[in-house]
């Protein structure tokens, strides 16, 4: 074994005691299965750092379009990484970024360049006026103060159309920084974004929690979507979000809409809107001319 290779395999190794309690030891084996998805997270913190110093990450585009809302839908961004000419889906990649402290820097990524992105096309009216676009925003950067302060700082230097930008939350984040996700909601609000209440539905103190949120769409958790059309507890935990989020004039989307069936269904309990394959798939921003945007006029 080179030397290398011994670094990569010890530093696997002390990942994996420290998982199983610390205070222990954890013998390098070539076939151990704990270490070597540890070295895979490894080799990809060296993959991710290459992307961000290669500007090699990609924005991609995904409608989320009305079923029942009087309104237009909007594109959520969704993130590749590109290596070597291949397209690679961020559930590759989002778990060792989490795990390896990158979701700051990638987060930073993607705000930078879809203002700018969206700045241009501003700029020469490439996009309807009223098109809404969605950015996730991970738990690590919310919970940074200079990323939260410099979010704020770049969204007003944009100077975007009001109702331009969405920011994307998950629910268990909202709760575990309830009063600070509250206060940046309310002043990027100032600023005409909205946002949406992410994977909605696997907290259990869901409901409690929305009067403080001043969100404007529930995205419900795809867990539930899939099988709504023939899961009559599905259809209930759907409808329960739906008629909670309408009292409180907030709109519902549906993720993982991928039937017909579905679909239907979906349309038949008056949801708002809906996301998924069989309603388009994701598409890189930079083939997302004007004209193949799909808005409802108002």
């Amino acid at each position: 074994m080179q030397l290398s290779q011994a670094l990569h395999a010890s530093d696997a190794a002390c990942y994996v005691a420290k998982e199983a309690g610390r205070n222990r030891i954890h013998c390098y084996q070539p076939d151990d299965h704990s270490l070597l998805e540890k070295h895979g997270e490894l080799q990809w913190a060296q993959r991710l750092q290459n992307g961000l110093d290669n500007d090699a990450f990609r924005l991609f585009g995904q409608p989320i379009t009305a079923v029942c809302a009087d309104g237009p839908g909007y594109h959520e961004i969704l993130l590749r990484l590109e290596e070597q000419g291949e397209i690679i889906a961020p559930g590759s990649f989002l778990p060792a970024a989490e795990r390896y402290h990158f979701m700051v820097r990638i987060d930073r990524w993607v705000i930078r360049n879809t203002l700018a992105w969206l700045g241009d096309q501003n700029r020469h009216a490439a996009l309807p006026s009223h098109s809404l676009w969605g950015i996730n925003l991970s738990g690590a950067s919310l919970s940074d103060a200079d990323f939260c302060q410099d979010l704020i700082t770049q969204v007003a230097k944009a100077g975007l159309p009001h109702g331009t930008l969405c920011f994307e939350i998950t629910e268990s984040t909202a709760i575990a920084q309830l009063s600070s996700v509250s206060e940046l909601i309310v002043t990027l609000k100032e600023y005409g974004c909205r946002f949406a209440l992410d994977d909605f539905g696997t907290g259990l103190s869901s409901f409690s929690y929305l009067k403080q949120l001043p969100v404007d769409y529930l995205k419900i958790d795809g867990s539930f979507i899939r099988n709504v059309h023939q899961d009559p507890i599905d259809r209930a935990m759907v409808e329960a979000i739906h008629a909670v989020g309408k009292a409180l004039a907030i709109k519902t989307i549906a993720e993982f809409v991928e039937t017909q069936a579905t679909l239907d269904t979906l349309h038949q309990m008056g949801i708002d809107f809906a996301q998924g394959d069989l309603l388009g798939r994701p598409e890189p921003l930079t083939q997302m001319a004007s004209h193949r945007i799909k808005v409802m006029p108002r």
